[in-house]
């Protein structure tokens, strides 16, 4: 009897022993029912029945995050079928996966669909959110994996792309709401025809292009960033096409990347200490990336207004359609093409090549070969190479229009598009030459008599006055030019009705163009302090500057003695009127605040590193700050701007502009400025945004200081919670608005090398790395009280920071 005993107790312990190392596995004997999970073997990922908030009459079975944002859905099974108004088993046959309604009604709903019988059949849920089917003595030959059946999530080690032996074709189908997994209208996918590309479609019309890999990057990116958390690898055989992304480090922080129900490809990384997902990037960033925005034969440039143009030897198919800015048409050739008839090829440097749908490829041929195979094909209009590495190779053909296309940087893909003879640039030039023997003469008389007439016509003071709108208008801005009857109309001959604002500058008017279009009009007085140095300087600026946290600008008008700036409008007015207004400051909370603190960061971050031109604001604050209907922040009033040498020595002036309680000290006090100038301004601003009070004029009982002497008193005495706008204290996580408040002091340090720049502040701002300790702040002395006969200052220091410790005392 004892040994019997013996070996039943074994017995048992062999048995939860099994259970425990199995605790990811379900086996043929097995079945799980809604309410019970299965987690994979490290806890990342539990797989069973859920309802999406706001649904809860169905039931789906999918897979989610188990370790951290608990709930965020990875993968559904049954997502056009759910089990309504009953609930579901998971089981395993030695056909696949099973998912059916109770055992009493046991109806089928999903299966995995396998055509061949496995001995010993599992189902395993693995670490990287993969669930698979295999035998249970062949670990790694899976023979049905749900990484091979995408939903909407794009995780680390799944391929997105296709197989043409397995048949697999692994893309993005978005759910149809946030509460209904059902298939909806958006689609990514890696499309087959000619040489891969990824699209987005809304049913079957495209949207977005991402543009060819090119062996180290695509197309789109002429430099692939190393952002230090994931890589990504595009892989093409003659058989397979996909690509794959990869966590870097262990360490790294968790990341996906989900086509959301509104059709936007999104990357988010996990914020571990607001324990939620914040937005990295998506695959739309501007308008050029809108697909086919400029038409057949039309070239997208986001630093240009308007911004579709044709390519040289091309023309608008329809004359009318560029002046109404309307390019769908696009643009065809000035002169037909004749093939063996003397054709060559022009160079496009810096690219995102066309749509790849109509094109043949081949790895290994030289880009000379390339070109000799596209000179003998009579269809041939255009042709590349493949891959940029190592002096480039492969060969990629385009045939007929070519489509959605766009100005990038430099150093990106070069295009060799297919011109007549009579357009080549040799041909041109013997052309103009002849045209110059002729006309010269012709000209030359012309511009003489023309010139005796006006001479004769005008009076003194009518030619000093066209001359004067002449040098306003002869720098080579490629800006529309609007006439004063044009604006006068639209804003009601600047009516007082129409008046958004004013300030020493002049007045800003709305107004509504012919066609519809609202516009703001920033009329400048004629004793303006922005003079027309300034007013040029904004147009030539801001005119080359295309970005979403950007004001844009339509257009300027120079006539009958006028200074005009025509922009976008933006309905909700600048920031100020909200943060420093006790009754608008409520529709502000917390996490509107912080989306405008970011964009605000990413525009300055485009003025500063990502532009064509190297811009420092020199004014910013929170009435340079508007806010569209979404209230998301775009950075205006560039009169002030300077362009900025690729190296980060500071600038010198003689000329002190800007406002005082936004200008660094070494701006303020020495003329010196940097991007480190408007880092400090952005410091000042974000601190005004979360304490909803100004910097200059700030008072408080207790002391005379200003709001940054305020903060950082608070700071040291750990109880920064009374420096935070009361308004955006219950929408808010304390441990963030803390956090941003130790960024904004960061940035408004005395000494610029000890203020990060902004893609560090970005990261600090979308990341949970710890955060350096802020050092005594600029213009940290405390104010003469006008009551007090001396004067007082006081000092701080701080050693180590716990956010935990930033309450009230």
């Amino acid at each position: 009897m004892e040994g019997t005993a013996i070996i039943l107790l074994c017995s048992c312990l062999l048995s939860i022993l099994m259970f425990y190392s199995a605790a990811d596995t379900i086996t043929a004997n097995q079945t799980i029912s809604d309410g019970q999970t299965i987690v994979s073997a490290r806890g990342e990922f539990e797989m069973g029945f859920f309802s999406p908030k706001g649904n809860p009459q169905n039931r789906y079975f999918g897979i989610w995050y188990k370790k951290m944002s608990n709930g965020t859905v990875v993968w559904v099974a049954n997502r056009e079928t759910p089990i309504a108004n009953t609930s579901g088993i998971i089981k395993v046959s030695s056909m696949g996966i099973v998912v059916s309604t109770n055992q009493s009604t046991n109806i089928q709903i999903w299966s995995s669909n396998y055509s061949r019988s496995v001995k010993n059949p599992v189902a395993q849920l693995l670490d990287t959110g993969n669930l698979v089917f295999r035998d249970e003595n062949e670990r790694q030959n899976f023979v049905w994996q749900s990484f091979d059946h995408p939903v909407d999530t794009f995780l680390p080690g799944m391929k997105f792309g296709y197989d043409l032996v397995t048949g697999a074709d692994r893309y993005f189908l978005s759910w149809k709401s946030d509460d209904d997994p059902a298939p909806g209208n958006y689609i990514c996918r890696l499309d087959k025809n000619g040489f891969p590309q990824v699209i987005l479609w809304k049913d079957s019309v495209p949207l977005v292009r991402n543009a060819p890999w090119l062996g180290s990057r695509d197309s789109n990116n002429s430099v692939r960033e190393y952002n230090g958390m994931y890589t990504e690898r595009f892989v093409l055989t003659e058989t397979a096409a996909y690509y794959v992304f990869e966590v870097l480090i262990t360490e790294s922080p968790i990341t996906r990347l989900t086509l959301t129900p509104s059709g936007v490809p999104t990357r988010y990384i996990w914020n571990t200490e607001n324990h939620d997902w914040t937005q990295y990037k998506t695959l739309q960033e501007s308008d050029c990336d809108r697909y086919g925005i400029c038409g057949t034969n039309g070239v997208c440039n986001i630093n240009k207004s308007p911004r579709c143009e044709c390519m040289d030897g091309f023309d608008p198919k329809i004359p009318e359609d560029g002046a109404k800015a309307d390019w769908s048409n696009g643009c065809s050739r000035n002169v037909q093409l004749e093939c063996g008839n003397g054709e060559g090829f022009v160079k496009y440097r810096g690219v995102k090549l066309p749509d790849t749908r109509w094109s043949w490829y081949n790895m290994s041929m030289s880009l000379v070969e390339c070109k000799d195979k596209c000179l003998k094909d009579c269809n041939c209009t255009a042709y590349s190479n493949i891959d940029t590495r190592n002096g480039g190779s492969g060969c990629l053909l385009w045939f007929g229009g070519l489509i959605d296309m766009q100005v990038l940087s430099e150093d990106a893909q070069d295009l060799y598009v297919r011109m007549a003879a009579s357009e080549l640039k040799e041909n041109r030039k013997s052309r103009v030459k002849h045209l110059q023997i002729v006309l010269v003469p012709l000209l030359v008389i012309l511009v003489v008599m023309i010139s005796l007439s006006l001479l004769y016509a005008y009076k003194t003071k009518r030619l000093k006055r066209a001359g004067k709108e002449k040098t306003l208008a002869s720098p080579d801005l490629d800006l529309p030019l609007f006439s004063f009857m044009q604006i006068a109309k639209a804003t009601e001959n600047f009516s007082n009705n129409r008046q958004l604002g004013k300030g020493g500058f002049g007045t800003v008017y709305k107004g509504v163009l012919e066609n519809g279009q609202d516009i703001a009009v920033k009329r400048l007085s004629k004793d303006s302090r922005q003079g027309v140095d300034e007013f040029m300087n904004e147009v030539s600026c801001i005119a080359k500057l295309q970005h979403r946290n950007l004001v844009m600008l339509l257009g300027c008008c120079i006539e009958e003695g006028e200074r005009l700036l025509i922009y976008e409008y933006l309905p909700n007015k600048s920031l100020d009127y909200y943060i420093f207004d006790k009754n608008m400051c409520q529709s502000l909370n917390w996490p509107k605040r912080y989306n405008i603190i970011v964009g605000i960061a990413r525009g300055l971050l485009y003025l500063h590193q990502d532009s064509r031109l190297k811009i420092i604001h020199r004014d910013l604050k929170a009435s340079n700050v508007l806010l569209d209907r979404e209230m998301n922040p775009k950075i205006s009033d560039f009169g002030l701007a300077r362009t900025f040498g690729e190296s980060e020595t500071p600038a010198s002036t003689t000329r002190v502009v800007g406002t005082h309680g936004y200008m660094s000290p070494e701006y303020a006090f020495d003329g010196l400025f940097s991007v480190k100038s408007d880092v400090y301004s952005f410091g000042v601003s974000l601190l005004e945004i979360i304490a909803g009070k100004r910097n200059r004029g700030f008072d408080h009982p207790d002391h005379n200081l200003n709001l940054i002497g305020h903060v950082w008193k608070r700071f040291n005495e750990c109880n920064l919670l009374e420096v935070v706008d009361t308004v955006i204290l219950e929408s808010s996580n304390q441990h963030e608005v803390f956090r941003v408040i130790q960024i904004g002091l960061l940035c408004v340090q005395e000494y610029p090398e000890d203020r990060p720049n902004m893609s560090a502040t970005i990261m600090m701002l979308t990341r949970d790395d710890t955060l350096p300790i802020p050092k005594q702040p600029g213009f940290f002395v405390e104010r003469k009280n006008r009551h007090e006969t001396g004067s007082s200052s006081e000092a701080f220091s701080l050693n180590t920071v716990d956010m935990s410790s930033f309450a009230p005392r």
